[in-house]
């Protein structure tokens, strides 16, 4: 792009804090845990120390996908000439040929792909608000695994131009993303590009805040796709509401039949939550946190998965009934009268 330049620059270089080998963020000098010191009347310098705070977990989160979990990095759109200006999301090889995959989908705002919380990664640890455990779990199930990253939607950009002979200007404007400009978009470019055409006949997929929602807008636009392909979905104190996304009936019952949502409370994990009206199931998230509810549901999620990959592969048929010796002449004459009757197995 002619006159045009990304905005270079990298606030982490000089970042104060790193990751211990227990994934707690230290000091590099006095191993005290992190502590965001605000100065009064530097707005500047505030949003730097955020800036250097949001790269750093960043890069060491896309670091660990890659090094430790060993996923690609996807680039979309799938024709980009320019990787500078493109979006991308994470795979495990071979993850689109593997007969079961899962999808993670995060929350809104700056946390970019592997990320639950950084919150939780800053004050607790990265076991704690990354996605990285889920991930290993997968991995270690034989499965395929998704990590998209829906938040990644522009790129700031810098336009040089001479105003006259002796004053130059610069413009910085930000710049969507094609095919990434939204969460929603993100989450159906994936799908269209790549879900749509993997091998994979179970696929189950994990969502927090607004990535329930755009799962919800996915349904919404891909409703017998979906339904075909996806046998559970998680939601994690979703943002989804179906009072403003409409959806037909046939996308209704799916949810109620394939779908959990694990909600902020205070009773214990798991523990039922009932309220007048719900789209699907819900559930206790063990914790009135947003934060910390992705790490405390994380097993009760792939025990809803298991279960749920249970029924949907069970095959029920019928047996006949087993007539069986009776000490009582009348249980006897009963039995041999008592004709064939369907099971489930």
């Amino acid at each position: 792009m002619d006159g045009f330049a990304e905005i270079s620059g990298d606030p982490s270089c000089d970042f104060q804090y790193y990751f211990n080998q227990q994934g707690q963020l230290r000091h590099r000098v006095s191993e005290e845990a992190f502590v965001f010191r605000y100065i009064k009347g530097d707005v500047k310098g505030n949003q730097q120390q955020l800036l250097a705070l949001e790269q750093y977990v960043t890069k060491h989160i896309y670091t660990l996908l890659e090094e430790e979990c060993h996923l690609n990095k996807i680039y979309i759109p799938v024709d980009a000439s320019d990787r500078h200006l493109s979006a991308f999301f994470f795979m495990s090889p071979g993850a689109l040929d593997q007969n079961g995959l899962v999808i993670l989908i995060q929350d809104q705002g700056t946390i970019r792909a592997g990320q639950w919380s950084r919150r939780m990664i800053v004050q607790e640890d990265v076991e704690k608000g990354s996605q990285i455990p889920y991930i290993h779990k997968v991995l270690e199930d034989s499965c395929g695994i998704i990590v998209m990253n829906p938040n990644d939607n522009s790129v700031e950009l810098q336009h040089n131009f001479v105003e006259n002979e002796d004053v130059a200007n610069q413009q910085r404007f930000l710049m969507s993303k094609s095919g990434s400009s939204t969460p929603e978009e993100h989450v159906r470019y994936v799908w269209d590009f790549f879900v749509s055409k993997c091998a994979a006949t179970h696929i189950a997929v994990v969502t927090h805040g607004y990535g329930g929602l755009a799962f919800v807008d996915l349904l919404s636009h891909r409703s017998q796709e979906v339904q075909n392909k996806v046998y559970a979905v998680a939601f994690i104190d979703s943002f989804h509401n179906l009072w403003h996304q409409v959806l037909d009936k046939d996308s209704q019952e799916w949810l109620k039949k394939h779908c959990r949502k694990w909600v902020l409370s205070s009773k214990p994990l798991d523990r039922p939550i009932s309220f007048l009206k719900v789209d699907c199931p819900q559930v206790s998230a063990g914790t009135e946190s947003h934060d910390a509810a992705p790490w405390m549901c994380l097993r009760s999620i792939f025990r809803f998965f298991a279960k749920t990959m249970k029924a949907h592969t069970t095959i029920p048929f019928t047996r006949a009934a087993i007539i069986t010796r009776s000490k009582s002449r009348n249980r006897l004459t009963q039995s041999r009268t008592v004709s064939e009757r369907p099971a489930a197995c």
